[in-house]
């Protein structure tokens, strides 16, 4: 194992370190639980927006953590779930007072564990809500879910609720728009090398020289497919195509009944791209994959999708989701309206992402 490191049990602390004082002026990091926090924070009259969970995905989601995205992100040790009270925590520091509501990838265990701090929460008089994202079109179970991963919308939901935590939405508010954001995006993803994490210190899973795994998960879980390797054109083809010809998914969520005060099972379902959508188009790298090979990527996406009569007209490509030093990418697709493009057009101002201001 080579990695710029001093001992492995101390990678996440030293990381957060680093991040506070390169970047005083937008963030705090509190480290008894571990949570990253806005430095204006609680801002009164404002609904809070949280995240989290296992490191090893940088810059999500403590690098998100400023104006116009998250409040608060609580990271887990590498690829593991944070714990309820971090987000307790989390969430007590940034109250404004208009409630919290928790963006939370569908892992089992971030599942389980924002659940419990939702409930925690509540019971402190903070009203709370979290709202899973499920985008993963390549995976319907896993042995990590139940249900469709969350992977590339996490990201765009962070962006786009933030938006709308800034503009005054009330908690409700976000959290339709959040399930919204939810139900319109859809990913999936390749690996073409496996990484390795500081604790375990050799690589999470084996790939042949001349082998590809289709639709991988972000912790370096099984795809539905392992492939010799292929052009950049076929495998966007491959990664598209699944996209685009995903049919309407239905998922059973559980939701808060505030009448009831208790959690409900809602069935909601995910319609399927049609000719004439707008989409924003999500090309991400893994995080050992050089962004002009994300170029190659959204080259042949945008082609295809003109072919299919798809108009792009938002676009974000770079590495915001990663799994430490794995080699390779992931495509995610969002069904736009204008609410969400003014929401996306909004100023951010964190660590890892800044516009209009």
């Amino acid at each position: 194992m080579k990695k710029l490191i001093n001992k492995p049990e101390d990678f996440v602390r030293e990381s957060l370190e680093g991040m506070a004082v390169a970047h005083s002026d937008l963030i705090k990091v509190n480290y008894d639980p571990t949570f990253v926090y806005r430095v204006d924070a609680p801002i009164r009259g404002k609904v809070a927006i949280i995240s989290g969970g296992g490191s090893g995905h940088e810059p999500m989601h403590a690098g998100f953590v400023g104006r116009g995205m998250l409040d608060a992100a609580c990271p887990g040790e590498v690829f593991t779930s944070p714990t309820p009270d971090q987000m307790l925590e989390a969430a007590k520091q940034v109250d404004g007072g208009a409630g919290i509501l928790y963006i939370v990838k569908n892992y089992s265990g971030d599942v389980m564990n924002f659940e419990m701090a939702t409930e925690l929460v509540r019971s402190e008089g903070i009203p709370s809500l979290n709202i899973l994202i499920d985008d993963d079109v390549a995976v319907k179970d896993s042995l990590y879910t139940q249900g469709r991963r969350g992977v590339g919308t996490t990201v765009l939901a962070e962006k786009i609720c933030g938006a709308a935590a800034e503009e005054g939405y009330d908690l409700s508010q976000i959290a339709n728009l959040c399930r919204r954001v939810n139900l319109h995006g859809r990913s999936m993803g390749i690996a073409l090398t496996s990484c390795t994490t500081p604790a375990k210190g050799t690589p999470t899973f084996e790939l042949g020289d001349g082998e590809i795994e289709l639709g991988i998960g972000i912790h370096g879980e099984p795809g539905i497919e392992r492939t010799n390797i292929k052009s950049v054109d076929e495998i966007t083809e491959i990664l598209t195509r699944s996209l685009i010809e995903d049919t309407a998914y239905t998922r059973t969520v559980r939701q808060w009944d505030e009448d009831k005060g208790e959690w409900t099972d809602v069935e909601l379902i995910d319609p399927p791209l049609v000719k004439g959508d707008r989409l924003l188009a999500f090309v991400n790298g893994m995080g050992g994959t050089p962004v002009s090979e994300l170029y190659l990527v959204y080259r042949k996406l945008a082609e295809i999708c003109q072919q299919q009569g798809l108009q792009i007209v938002r676009n974000l490509i770079g590495s915001y989701i990663t799994s430490l030093e794995m080699q390779g990418c992931s495509i995610t697709l969002l069904k736009l309206d204008d609410e969400i493009i003014r929401l996306w057009d909004a100023p951010v101002k964190t660590p890892s992402w800044r516009w209009g201001v």
